[in-house]
């Protein structure tokens, strides 16, 4: 199944890699033909997408390799690693489409005029728009099938690759078609849009950052988990819930409280019970350890 689910990623991400290919030479094309400097810093950041189309091939394989002995919690990590890349490569493409819009608009307002785009821009930036959103549903809808983290990520830089060529539309239309001094509209255009390619690498990133860090899961996410340990018949108390995620998967440690009296066999069964519930409820690939000890004597904590 897990192998499957990598086949199915990478194929994804190959279809993914071709329409960047083709997008991103006809953009280029289009900036440096169609007088646009929006459209070539659009096809720039569709050079990103290379990379990070390689990152998701190599590391959503690698995560999809069985456990072994220097990695006895599988390889889900490397999925998150390759998360973290991708949202690296988002906020750099940024930023250097910010900082070379504001020098052209610094020049424009020291007097120096702006060349006007031409109408190859304006149709570039259509065909852009429509491709790279049909792509991100695409993308997007079979990473939640196979609950793929890395591969919606992916599918984010192919909507924020659209995203960038609407703003570099706006800018070029108006640039374009309205002229003199409005030929400014297409380095502000660019600027925008790096503002919000910047903010999808920060709603990448931040999750990836603590899952590297070990932080917990959700709040509501370890209620359920409490829940369902709480509910458990023989349970009497439970302490020192630990949990984290590892790429598409969960890791629970948890100590529960049993009566003193009870067989190690009945107390084996508590905690595969357990076990048997929380992979139920979050996937076989979850990983549990359940720690049982005694009651006190006195039948407390």
């Amino acid at each position: 199944m897990e192998m499957e689910r990598v086949k199915i990623a990478q194929r994804i991400t190959w279809h993914g890699f071709f329409v960047n290919l083709l997008l991103t030479i006809g953009k280029i094309l289009a900036g440096i033909f169609g007088n646009s400097a929006a459209m070539l810093a659009d096809g720039i950041h569709s050079l990103s997408d290379f990379v990070t189309d390689f990152i998701v091939i190599i590391f959503v394989r690698i995560s999809g390799e069985d456990r072994d002995k220097n990695h006895p919690y599988g390889h889900g990590k490397f999925e998150t690693m390759a998360s973290l890349l991708i949202s690296i490569a988002l906020f750099a493409v940024a930023v250097g489409i910010c900082v070379n819009a504001a020098k052209q608009i610094f020049s424009f307002m020291q007097g120096n005029a702006l060349e006007s785009p031409s109408g190859i821009a304006m149709i570039a930036a259509v065909v852009c728009i429509v491709t790279k959103e049909a792509l991100y549903q695409y993308t997007a809808k079979m990473g939640k099938k196979i609950d793929s983290p890395v591969l919606i990520a992916n599918a984010w830089h192919h909507r924020s690759d659209a995203l960038s060529s609407i703003g570099t539309l706006i800018g070029i239309g108006g640039a374009f078609l309205l002229g003199g001094k409005y030929t400014v509209l297409d380095p502000i255009a660019a600027i925008l849009v790096s503002l919000f390619i910047g903010r999808v690498a920060y709603q990448i990133g931040f999750p990836t950052v603590q899952e590297l860090l070990e932080a917990s899961l959700p709040e509501d996410i370890e209620n359920e988990i409490s829940t369902l340990i709480r509910n458990t018949d023989k349970v009497r108390f439970y302490h020192h819930l630990q949990t984290r995620k590892i790429g598409n998967a969960y890791a629970i440690d948890v100590h529960i409280k049993l009566d003193r009296d009870i067989s190690l066999v009945e107390a084996h069964d508590v905690a595969t019970d357990i076990e048997k519930q929380l992979r139920e409820k979050y996937g076989k690939q979850t990983q549990i350890n359940v720690h049982m000890e005694p009651l006190g004597e006195d039948g407390h904590a």
